[in-house]
C-alpha cells in the first residue's frame, strides 16, 4: 500500500526514483559493492541451508545437535571459495555464461566442503539428500541474486537509452543486441527480418517481426532508430531495404560489412550511419587477382600523394598484395604521418613482410623524385598527387598547373631516367571536355604521358580516369552529413546537377588492375554505373538520418535544401569519354578509350611556354596555352574572362615550325626545364 505522500507521486516519477536508486548503487565504489555482496552471501547461505533442512525434515525445528556450527561452517566454506573463484571481482552488469560456470563451481565446492565437515567432525545427522537440496537452493540464491542484480542494473541504465529495432535476426543481429545491452546507451526492443519463418520467434528475449510491421512498431514501441544488421547482404538488396524504410523518417544506421568484421578492422557493435554506397545499389565486381599482382607482388612500389583520399587507399590495398617495399611520397607532413602510422599497425597486425618508407617531398621536384626512385629501386609508380577541387584550382591557376601538370611531367621524366617499368596516372572525368582549369590541367597531364610514350619509352605509361569517390575529403557526402547534423540547410549547387560516384576502395582496386593492362599511352575509363542526381542524394541522406525535407509541399519539414548556384567553372554534368571510340578489356568494369594526342615536340613547346608564364604569374597567358593544348577546353564565361574569351584561341605551331624549333634545340643542346 502507498502512503498519502506516495499516492500523490506520479508513476513516472516513481520509476525515475527507482532508476535513480539503481544508478546510485551502480555508482558506489568497487570495495563497497564487494562488501555488500559478501554480507548478503553471509546472511543468505545459512538461510539456504536452514531452508534445505526444513524441506528435508518437513518441520521448522530440525532437531540436529550442534546445528549452529553447521551454519558457521557453511559460511566459512562458501565465502573463501567464492572469493577464490572471482565472484566478488566480477562486474555484475557484465556477467555471462562464464560467470555462471564459476557460480556452479563455487557452490558445488562449498557444499562438498560442508559435507566433508559434517561427516568427519560434525554430528553425522544430515542426510545426503539434504545436501542436494542445499546445493540447489544455494545455486538458486547465488546465481539468481547476481543475475537479478544484473537485470535491475540494466533496467536502470535503460532509462533514457535510445530504443532501437534491429533489421536482421541472424548471427550479426543477435551479437549486436547482446553488445548493445552491455553498453546500455541503446535498448533493442524488436527484431525485423524478411524471413517469415522467424515471425513471432524470440532471439535474446526479443521478438522477431516482419518488415511490413515496422511502421506500426515504431509508433507502438517508441522506436528511435533502426539498425541494419545485414553485413552479408548485397548492396543491391540493401538499397531495396533502404528505399522501403526511407519513408518512415526514422534514423537508419548499420553495422560494418562482414569483410571488415572478419579482418578485425571493425566490430559488430561499431554502428555508423548508413553508407551512401548502399544508396548506389551496385555490387562491386570481384577483382582479378592476376591483374592485381602483376605490378605489385615482389616489387618496389611508390605512391605519390600517398596521404590523399585515393593515394592512402592505394597504399592500404598495395601492402596486402605482397610488395617488397612501399614508398609513400607526400608533401603534407600530417597526412604522411597518419598513413604511415596506420599502415605500420596493419603490417604488424597481419604480419606483412613489407618495408614501409615514408618520404616528404613534392612531385614537381624532378631531381628529388629521381633520387628517390633510384635509391629505392622503384619499379611501379602510382601518381595520385594532384589538386582536385574545382573552385580552389580555378582561383589558384598557377599552383594548379604547377602541381597537376609539371609534377606529372617531372615525375614521368624521372621514371624514364631510372628505368621504372610502369607509371600509372590517376586522372578524372573532369579532364573530358573541361570547362575549368582543373579539368584542363588533368587532360594536359594525360597528353604529356601520351606524348612521352610516342617519343619512345621503356616505361609503360597509362592513365585511369574516373569520377567522384564517395567520402573523399571535400566531397558532398561528408559535407551533407555535417549540414544535416547541424540542422541544415543542406546546400546543393543546382537541382539538375549530376555526378558519377564510386567508393574509394572500389576505385583504388580498379586502378591497380587497370595499371596491369596497358601497353603504353593507354587511357582507361572505369565504369561508374549510372550518374546520381546530387539533389536526390541530399534528400535521401536527410530521410535516412531520420529527418524530413522542408519544401513547399512539406513546410513543416526538418531540413531545408538550399540551391546556391553552380560554382565558378563548374559543370552541370561530367563525362568520361572524349568521343565514342572505346573498347572492352579483361575486366568488365574497365574500358580502354582511344583518343587523340599531340606530338611530343608540340607539347614540349607548350610546356616551356607555360613555365615562362608561370614564372611571370601571367594567368591570362597560362590560360591561353591551356586552351591551345587542350582543344576541348571551353572555359565558362566569367566577368574576369570576358576580354580573354573574345580573343581567338591560341593555335599550336604547325609541323614545320615544330621541326625547326626541335632542330634548333638540338643544335643548342638545351635541356628540359626543371
Amino acid at each position: 500500500m502507498l502512503n498519502n505522500k506516495e499516492k500523490n507521486v506520479s508513476p513516472g516519477r516513481r520509476i525515475v526514483r527507482k532508476h535513480s536508486l539503481f544508478l546510485a548503487l551502480a555508482a558506489l565504489p568497487r570495495s563497497t559493492k564487494r562488501l555488500i555482496m559478501v554480507v548478503a552471501d553471509a546472511i543468505m547461505i545459512p538461510v539456504a541451508l536452514w531452508s534445505a533442512l526444513v524441506l528435508k525434515f518437513d518441520r521448522f525445528a530440525t532437531g540436529i545437535g550442534g546445528s549452529e556450527w553447521l551454519y558457521v561452517v557453511a559460511v566459512c566454506a562458501a565465502l573463501p571459495v567464492f572469493a577464490k573463484l572471482g565472484l566478488y571481482r566480477a562486474i555484475i552488469r557484465f556477467m555471462g555464461v562464464a560467470a555462471m560456470m564459476s557460480v556452479a563451481a563455487g557452490v558445488t565446492l562449498s557444499v562438498l566442503l560442508l559435507g566433508a565437515y559434517e561427516r568427519t567432525i560434525g554430528s553425522h545427522q544430515v542426510p545426503l539428500t539434504a545436501f542436494a537440496i542445499y546445493w540447489a537452493l544455494a545455486m538458486l540464491y547465488v546465481g539468481g541474486s547476481r543475475f537479478l542484480a544484473r537485470q535491475l542494473l540494466h533496467n536502470g541504465h535503460e532509462h533514457g537509452a535510445v530504443r532501437v529495432a534491429i533489421y536482421g535476426a541472424g548471427d550479426a543481429g543477435a551479437q549486436l543486441a547482446a553488445a548493445l545491452k552491455m553498453r546500455g546507451d541503446y535498448l533493442p526492443v524488436a527484431y525485423v527480418d524478411d524471413d517469415r519463418k522467424l515471425r513471432k520467434s524470440y532471439v535474446n528475449g526479443i521478438q522477431v517481426y516482419e518488415a511490413e510491421e515496422l511502421p506500426a512498431l515504431i509508433e507502438r514501441l517508441k522506436i528511435n532508430r533502426v539498425l541494419l544488421a545485414l553485413p552479408r547482404t548485397s548492396r543491391r538488396r540493401r538499397r531495396e531495404i533502404l528505399r522501403n524504410l526511407e519513408s518512415l523518417h526514422v534514423h537508419l544506421q548499420t553495422v560494418p560489412e562482414i569483410g571488415d568484421i572478419l579482418a578485425g578492422r571493425a566490430k559488430v557493435e561499431d554502428i555508423r550511419d548508413v553508407d551512401v554506397a548502399d544508396l548506389l545499389g551496385r555490387d562491386p565486381v570481384p577483382p582479378n587477382t592476376t591483374l592485381l599482382d602483376a605490378c605489385i607482388r615482389n616489387q618496389s612500389v611508390m605512391v605519390t600523394g600517398a596521404g590523399g583520399s585515393i593515394g592512402s587507399e592505394l597504399c592500404r590495398q598495395i601492402i596486402r598484395l605482397g610488395p617488397t617495399r612501399l614508398v609513400m611520397f607526400e608533401m603534407s607532413e600530417l597526412a604522411l604521418y597518419q598513413i604511415d602510422r596506420e599502415l605500420r599497425q596493419v603490417a604488424e597486425r597481419e604480419n606483412l613482410a613489407v618495408e614501409l618508407v615514408p618520404l616528404l617531398g613534392n612531385a614537381h621536384h624532378k631531381y628529388r623524385v629521381r633520387e628517390v626512385l633510384n635509391t629505392y629501386g622503384v619499379q611501379t609508380v602510382y601518381h595520385a598527387a594532384a589538386y582536385k577541387h574545382v573552385p580552389i584550382v580555378e582561383t589558384n591557376m598557377i599552383e594548379g598547373i604547377h602541381n597537376n601538370v609539371f609534377s606529372t611531367w617531372h615525375t614521368a621524366e624521372a621514371a624514364l631516367e631510372t628505368g621504372v617499368k610502369t607509371f600509372v596516372l590517376i586522372s578524372t572525368d573532369k579532364a573530358v571536355n573541361p570547362t575549368n582549369v582543373l579539368g584542363a590541367t588533368k587532360r594536359l597531364a594525360e597528353l604529356v604521358l601520351q606524348g612521352l610514350h610516342q617519343r619512345g619509352s621503356k616505361t609503360r605509361f597509362c592513365m585511369v580516369r574516373f569520377g567522384n569517390v564517395l567520402e573523399s575529403s571535400g566531397s558532398v557526402v561528408p559535407l551533407f552529413r555535417e549540414q544535416i547534423r547541424a540542422g541544415g540547410p543542406v546546400t546543393v549547387t543546382h537541382p539538375e546537377v549530376i555526378r558519377y560516384f564510386m567508393t574509394i576502395p572500389e576505385a583504388a582496386q580498379l586502378v591497380l588492375q587497370a595499371g596491369s593492362m596497358g601497353s603504353g599511352g593507354d587511357v582507361f575509363v572505369l565504369d561508374m554505373g549510372k550518374p546520381v542526381h546530387i539533389d536526390h542524394l541530399a534528400r535521401h541522406m536527410v530521410n535516412l538520418m531520420g529527418f524530413t525535407v522542408r519544401d513547399e509541399e512539406h513546410p513543416d519539414g526538418d531540413i531545408e535544401i538550399e540551391y546556391t548556384g553552380l560554382r565558378p567553372a563548374e559543370k552541370l554534368f561530367e563525362e568520361l569519354l572524349i568521343g565514342n571510340n572505346v573498347a572492352g578489356t579483361e575486366h568488365p568494369m574497365i574500358l580502354r578509350a582511344t583518343e587523340h594526342s599531340l606530338p611530343w615536340e608540340a607539347l614540349q613547346l607548350v610546356l616551356d611556354e607555360l613555365l615562362i608564364a608561370m614564372r611571370k604569374f601571367d594567368c591570362q597567358r597560362a590560360r591561353e596555352l591551356l586552351h591551345g593544348a587542350v582543344k576541348e577546353y571551353a572555359p565558362s564565361l566569367q566577368i574576369q574572362d570576358l576580354v580573354w574569351a573574345r580573343r581567338p584561341p591560341l593555335l599550336l605551331p604547325d609541323d614545320a615550325k615544330v621541326a625547326d624549333l626541335a632542330a634548333h634545340r638540338a643544335r643548342q643542346g638545351q635541356q628540359l626545364p626543371n
